[in-house]
């Protein structure tokens, strides 16, 4: 088993809280539009509902890497390669469904998908606390990885419309300060846990679940009957293939070997499959993944965009935890709380970000965070050394990375709020793939600057910290080549 932080490897705080949900901060730039309904009344308990699901979705994720260990410890006759998969197997069935699942929501409901997702979790979960073998533990896993699948898409996309647009950005605001703390709590919450019996880790999800789905039976608003369409099978199956099989070639190419027969023929199947379904959505009249989607102004630059973002993202979280904990020698739950700047800022700025939207426009709110992201690993360069200066070698760049966080990804997941509303679920599931293959690939190339060692060196993270830098200035660029509008213009236009 490595010694490599693999907490780290999915650990997605804040940025997992901001799918289409962020077209809250674009939306808040629109005029007054007098014609608009009157503002639900149970809005805020609506947006508690699906914050409640993020919330078990981002803190399942740290909890649970914190608690590997003891896992295998309690699994030792597995191998290292066989207990991984309690880790992976959500990794890559999330991403492998992301797409399937928000054309899902389009076609069946948000609130219809939000509930039976809400369910598969809660009893994964049960199944996870209950396992009495490391296979059924694994297969547990994977069924919360379809789980959250169904959750990630559609959760905020389904109460944001209960809010008026003056009062988006609030919303978005609680949102990200919500999954902040499940970020942030996460390794603490985990080691505790753990502590007394890593099961109730799992089963610590059960109430939350429970008392979701009573409320969100009763909150959630039934959507009008929508046109029917289809569901294109043969393109479902390609997708799911493609993401599913180049995720697992990046997750497990350091166990199987960069090389390896195994690794590679994952990857030319990933490969093979992505070539026929991009064959395969251009020539059927209701694909999987509607082409259309990409002809939308500022999607494709907004899907490019994060996952260069996502790249440096990643990276620059793994090597600050390694730093943390490798380098300074400082326990899990230290490491955890040394990092907290970071989501805090993030919660901070989030709450601000449609007024900064509304002055200085989309591109330019856009812009300003690519450029404190890009700042951030470039003053690791300069600050860091082998001393443990946290709080003037490290402390700023965690502040510049949740500025930047906060700002960039807000414009960049807005672009699914530009899609018709038959399809931001499916918008928001194409977004939060680009996220979560960058992020297994982020994590994948500061492993392999490393040289396959067990413990990364300084020197590896100052190569990381290049390589992010690089990725971040990519992302910029993205950014540069956004929809130029004016900050009182319209949110809606195509």
């Amino acid at each position: 088993m490595k010694s490599l932080p693999e907490h780290v490897k999915s650990l997605d705080p804040p940025s997992a809280a901001r799918s289409a949900a962020h077209s809250a901060a674009h939306s808040e730039s629109r005029p007054e539009d007098h014609s608009e309904p009157r503002a639900d009344p149970r809005r805020w308990l609506v947006l508690a509902v699906a914050s409640a699901a993020q919330f078990l979705a981002v803190l399942d994720v740290s909890a649970i890497n914190v608690a590997f260990p003891v896992i295998g410890e309690d699994f030792s006759s597995a191998s290292a390669a066989g207990l991984s998969w309690v880790l992976n197997a959500y990794t890559i069935v999330l991403a492998a469904l992301l797409i399937p699942a928000g054309r899902l929501a389009d076609v069946l409901g948000r609130r219809r998908s939000f509930l039976i997702g809400l369910t598969v979790f809660g009893l994964a979960s049960v199944g996870c606390g209950l396992a009495p073998g490391l296979g059924w533990l694994v297969a547990a896993r994977v069924a919360q990885g379809v789980g959250a699948a169904v959750l990630v898409p559609t959760s905020l996309s389904l109460a944001l419309p209960a809010f008026p647009a003056a009062e988006r950005a609030t919303a978005v605001g609680v949102w990200t300060a919500i999954s902040a703390v499940a970020a942030s709590a996460g390794p603490v919450l985990g080691g505790l846990l753990a502590a007394s019996d890593w099961r109730w880790v799992f089963l610590i999800n059960v109430p939350v679940v429970l008392a979701a789905l009573a409320a969100g039976v009763r909150l959630l608003p039934r959507p009008a009957p929508a046109a029917r369409r289809s569901w294109d099978p043969p393109g479902t199956l390609l997708v799911f293939v493609a993401v599913g099989a180049l995720t697992t070639a990046v997750v497990e190419a350091g166990d199987w070997g960069r090389t390896s027969p195994a690794t590679l023929g994952v990857l030319a199947a990933g490969i093979v499959a992505t070539g026929l379904g991009v064959r395969h959505v251009r020539r059927v009249p209701e694909p999987v993944v509607d082409p259309a989607l990409f002809r939308t102004r500022g999607f494709t630059a907004a899907t490019l965009g994060l996952f260069c973002y996502f790249l440096a993202y990643s990276a620059m979280l793994l090597a600050a935890s390694v730093l943390c904990s490798d380098i300074w020698g400082w326990s899990v739950q230290r490491s955890g709380l040394a990092l907290a700047p970071w989501p805090g800022t993030v919660l901070v700025v989030s709450s601000l970000a449609g007024r900064v939207v509304r002055a200085i426009g989309e591109r330019g709110a856009a812009t300003l965070g690519a450029l404190c992201f890009t700042a951030a690993p470039l003053w690791w360069l300069t600050s860091v050394n082998g001393e443990p200066r946290y709080a003037a070698a490290v402390l700023p760049g965690l502040v510049l990375a949740g500025v930047g966080t906060a700002l960039c990804q807000s414009v960049m997941f807005a672009a699914a709020g530009r899609l018709p509303e038959d399809r931001i679920s499916l918008g928001s599931g194409v977004l939060m793939v680009s996220r979560q293959g960058a992020t297994a690939l982020g994590v994948a190339v500061l492993v392999a600057l490393g040289g396959g060692a067990h413990r990364l060196g300084l020197g590896t993270l100052r190569a990381g910290w290049v390589f992010a830098a690089v990725t971040a200035a990519l992302a910029l660029v993205a950014c540069l080549t956004f929809p130029r509008r004016e900050p009182s213009a319209r949110a809606s236009g195509v």
